[in-house]
Order: C-alpha cells, then structure tokens, then sequence
C-alpha cells in the first residue's frame, strides 16, 4: 500500500491510496483490513492536523464495494463535529467517479497533559 496526505484549505485530508498485491484479500481484490486501516488513519490523523491530540475510541467501517488490487483511490477525512474532548471525525475512500468503496467514523478522545487522556 502506497498512501499520500496533502492538507485542504478547509482542513479535511485528502489523498491518494494505492492497494498493491500485498493488500489482496479476496482474489484480485483489496483485503478489509487494509481498507480499514488506512481509514482508521486518516480519521484519526484529521483531528491531529487540526490541532486535536487524539486517540482512537471508536471507530466504524462499512464496505461498500470491492476494491480491486492495482487501484489508486481517493481518501478524504473530515472533521464532523467536536463535543469538549470528544472529536467526530469520517472518512471514505472514493472511485475516480466519487463512488465509495468504504466509509468510516470515528470517536476520538483528546489527550490530557502527559499525552495520556484526561
């Protein structure tokens, strides 16, 4: 897996995201977990690049469709909302056409003093 982060204006990320042989799960296909973890990493990292030292709480992956190995997608995360030390964050990875593969939410807990949460 190949992944490259750039920082929109608005603060989401965006990138693109390359799912090699490596990343096969199903035959000529892009393994879940893979998807999932690139996710799990850009909604976690949104929230860093917006000033919110966070760790993961939960998070949610839903499967749209099956990604096939040799693909470079698109990957964008968002802040959706912030509640205290609470932050919402989403994501999802999108065909050329801007048709989802996979979508994720997140909790994330900002950290206290010590980088341990409060």
């Amino acid at each position: 897996m190949r992944v490259a982060y750039f920082r929109r204006e608005d603060g989401a990320l965006v990138g693109r995201v390359w799912f090699g042989p490596w990343c096969e799960g199903p035959p000529g296909h892009a393994h879940g977990g893979s998807m999932a973890s690139v996710l799990d990493d850009a909604i976690g990292k949104v929230g860093w690049l917006n000033g919110h030292r966070v760790v993961a709480a939960k998070i949610e992956v839903s499967f749209r469709r099956m990604l096939p190995i040799g693909s470079d997608v698109l990957i964008e995360a968002f802040i959706d909302r912030v509640e205290g030390r609470k932050v919402h964050t989403r994501g999802h990875l999108l065909d050329a056409d801007g048709k989802p593969y996979a979508q994720a939410s997140g909790l994330f807990i900002e950290l206290g003093e010590g980088g341990l949460p409060a």
